[in-house]
């Protein structure tokens, strides 16, 4: 299996200074390569991006001295990087590539020129950089390539390596999964996800920060000083979220051999200006991404159920489905079978229904134990 591994390095001045001229090196290689192919492009010249590095490489950077002093590997990946942004453009995939901006997502990628980076221990040796030292412990394996970028003043260690893992044992058992905002996530087991709401937890201290920043000079000391603040709350939030989110995943992928998650619609409701905040502190597209790369790498099976099922309108018990449910109602009663159950966990046993293929009229529970597990959820 192919695993990635990130962790915040521990630098000194001197490290903190040549990561900055990397960084700032591999963006002026980028910049200027997409720059020259736009003008060459409006001149009717078509170039690509391997003849576009020979030139560079035989007439463009003896004009430069002071790239002699960094690693000339950095302005090899850039290229690449340039490279892969145009295929992606022209595949669909993505926009038109964008020229990059000195202090917004900083980074540069380099190897040992085709040797083996040993990595091991909390000290990793870069190619020209030499020693540096991590927080935490690095996986005992060798990689072709590292990557560094700068998130909120810190630097980051990325690699990507090989390890045999063993599949755990699954349940095999299928598991319906409704995302809420009051909790993060419904079960339909019973088992609730509370949500941290880690954005709303710190938007005083936030709001308290951008207001004692209003005045400051853009550009100036202060000004950068307090920018760095506001950037590490942020980081802060997000490495929250991030977390929980990961370990939630993780749980899942682990013990079910099959899950159903709703199709949502985030755009949609982001445009709701009422839950627009609320819905983003919960990041149900970063949970549907973390569940669609764990899912194959435990063995387990992903299944997206289509955004236009009823779901929440369909009694998990009759299949009856009630046309005026609103937004506001939490609790689902049934008129016919007079089933009352949270709104969420009767969505999440129709999407368990519906991964596992069963009919409309055939989704009747019957089961004495699904019987028990709703009376307990209802005794919350």
């Amino acid at each position: 299996m192919l695993l990635g591994f990130r962790t915040k390095l521990k630098l000194n001045g001197r490290q903190r200074k040549l990561m900055a001229q990397h960084a700032g090196y591999s963006r002026w290689i980028y910049n200027w390569g997409l720059a020259t192919k736009i003008k060459l492009y409006q001149e009717g010249i078509k170039i690509k991006t391997t003849e576009l590095k020979k030139f560079y490489t035989n007439h463009v950077k003896p004009n430069y001295p002071w790239q002699s002093s960094l690693s000339s590997r950095v302005y090899q990946f850039a290229f690449r990087d340039l490279d892969t942004a145009y295929s992606r453009f022209f595949k669909g995939l993505g926009e038109f590539p964008r020229f990059k901006k000195k202090g917004i997502n900083d980074s540069f990628t380099i190897d040992a020129g085709g040797k083996l980076i040993r990595v091991g221990g909390t000290r990793i040796k870069l190619p020209f950089i030499g020693w540096v030292n991590s927080f935490e412990g690095l996986p005992h394996t060798s990689v072709k390539k590292v990557t560094i970028s700068k998130q909120a003043g810190d630097w980051y260690l990325s690699l990507a390596f090989e390890q045999v893992r063993e599949k755990p044992q699954l349940k095999n058992e299928t598991i319906g999964i409704d995302l809420g905002i009051s909790d993060w996530a419904y079960l339909s087991n019973g088992e609730v996800f509370p949500s941290l709401k880690p954005y709303r937890q710190l938007q005083k201290k936030l709001s308290r920060l951008q207001y004692l920043n209003r005045h400051k000079v853009v550009g100036s000391s202060n000004w950068y000083k307090a920018q760095l603040k506001i950037a590490r709350l942020h980081h802060r939030i997000s490495n929250i979220r991030r977390d929980y989110l990961h370990k939630m995943t993780s749980y899942i992928a682990k013990t079910w051999s099959k899950i159903a998650i709703e199709d949502l619609c985030v755009s949609g409701m982001l445009a709701n200006h009422k839950l627009s905040k609320a819905v983003a502190d919960q990041a149900f597209y970063e949970f549907r991404r973390q569940l669609e790369y764990k899912c194959p790498l435990y063995g387990s099976e992903l299944v997206i159920v289509d955004r236009w099922f009823p779901s929440s309108k369909t009694c998990s018990n009759c299949q009856n489905i009630k046309q005026d449910l609103k937004l506001s109602d939490r609790w689902f009663n049934c008129t016919e079978c007079e089933t009352h159950l949270p709104r969420d966990f009767n969505a999440s046993i129709n999407l368990a229904h519906y991964a596992d293929g069963l009919s409309v009229k055939a989704c009747e529970v019957d089961n004495a134990d699904v019987t028990i597990m709703k009376q307990e959820v209802i005794n919350r």
